[in-house]
């Protein structure tokens, strides 16, 4: 394939060029084109009907914020090779090629306690094998192998491109205006200091406000009660489909999902077993969505209620504390819940779910964000910003939610 100077018009950052050929052929091959039918932001839109980008959007997002990160940091400059450039930017690139459908709603579900950055890093490698090691510099900035450290910090970090294209796409898509972030100025004010990313003094009010707009899209979208509901409602399909297939009682299997429902698959599992990976590389939304429509016709009455519910947006109640819930809040829910469905003791779990949410905008522990001041002198963010705010941002509110049908549930 050639790149013929291929130009991608973008809603949020405009024309994106594809700067080389190699990665012009990274995204033609299928395991990249996959991303283009799964949402970004996975069951959000039953909130925000405008959320219905997908990976493919953001991964070629980040990869142009991540150009104009490193053009910038050449302006004030800092030496950076063509190599390295195209390293980054595949990274980047594909730093999300390895999310299943619906994105982070069944991380844990469909495979077993495998993260998608996992994933990611195992997928670029089998890629690297067909293109003849030509990623071995992008996987290395990807694991943070390469002996420049700003490089992996510009993809994942507490101010990667990462977060700064999903932030801005997020709330260009949702409408929620409190997620803009001033993405352009931020970039302009990145700087290195012994190959390691830094923010010039002048940048801490962005930084700031970037923190801010992260810590409300998170309880205004990411963490919105109503994303929490369906998206625990489809864990609940996926852990009753799995039930009913080991028991033999399952009539629709699909396709591409019946052998991550046979069995729980390991990440061992899954890189010694060519065919397993590529069975999970065919999978996206259309799958699953299809998969939930047959399944609403199924004789189980768990699986075919919620899966009816769920196509409906019939959702489940949802109620967020900050306290833990109560023992006689779910006894009460229970017994509402014998008397509403005709469901044993057994299966009460698939109606009736608890968990936490937490958020954080800013953890200094992981990664810093280091702000290079007008004397040289290198200080933590939270250090060097006189707003109390910045520190209030690093605290990790945690809450605890119920839900359960809306005709049941009782507080």
């Amino acid at each position: 394939m050639i790149n013929k100077k291929k130009v991608i018009n973008d809603p949020v950052w405009g024309f994106i060029n594809i700067p080389t050929d190699l990665i012009f052929e990274i995204i033609q091959h299928p395991y990249f084109q996959r991303l283009r039918r799964i949402r970004q932001l996975g069951l959000t839109e039953m909130v925000y009907p405008g959320a219905i980008h997908t990976r493919f959007h953001h991964a070629l997002g980040a990869m142009h914020l991540m150009t104009e990160a490193l053009k910038s940091l050449q302006s004030k400059g800092h030496t950076i090779s063509s190599e390295e450039f195209e390293g980054a930017q595949l990274a980047i690139l594909l730093h999300d090629i390895g999310h299943g459908p619906l994105s982070h709603a069944l991380e844990y579900s469909l495979l077993e306690n495998i993260k998608h950055e996992e994933l990611s890093r195992f997928i670029m490698e089998s890629l690297n094998v067909t293109y003849k090691g030509k990623l071995d510099l992008a996987i290395a900035i990807f694991t943070n192998t390469y002996h420049r450290p700003f490089l992996h910090q510009l993809v994942s970090s507490q101010l990667d491109m990462d977060r700064m294209d999903y932030l801005s796409r997020d709330s260009f898509f949702t409408g929620v205006s409190e997620g803009t972030i001033g993405a352009d100025r931020l970039i302009k004010m990145l700087d290195l200091h012994n190959d390691e990313l830094v923010v010039e003094e002048k940048g801490i009010y962005s930084i700031e406000n970037f923190l801010t707009a992260r810590r409300l899209m998170y309880w205004q979208v990411y963490l919105h009660k109503t994303t929490v509901s369906a998206e625990n409602m489809v864990i609940s399909i996926i852990k009753r489909a799995k039930f009913l297939m080991k028991n033999n009682t399952l009539s629709y299997k699909p396709p591409f999902l019946e052998v991550f429902l046979q069995t729980e698959i390991t990440f061992e599992q899954l890189l010694q077993q060519s065919d397993l990976l590529s069975a999970f590389l065919k999978l996206d939304d259309v799958d699953l969505w299809f998969a939930i429509k047959q399944w609403s016709k199924e004789e189980d009455v768990v699986l075919s209620t919620i899966s009816k519910m769920i196509l409906d947006r019939k959702l489940f109640s949802v109620h967020i504390q900050p306290e833990q819930i109560g023992a006689n809040q779910i006894e009460t829910n229970q017994k509402r819940l014998l008397l509403t469905f005709p469901i044993t003791t057994a299966e009460l779990d698939y109606f009736l779910i608890q968990g936490t949410i937490s958020n954080a905008a800013y953890l200094a522990e992981n990664t810093q964000i280091k702000v290079k001041m007008k004397n040289k002198e290198i200080l933590d963010v939270a250090i060097a910003s006189d707003l109390p705010n910045i520190q209030a941002l690093s605290k990790i509110v945690t809450k605890h939610y119920i839900c359960c049908p809306k005709d049941v549930y009782l507080q």
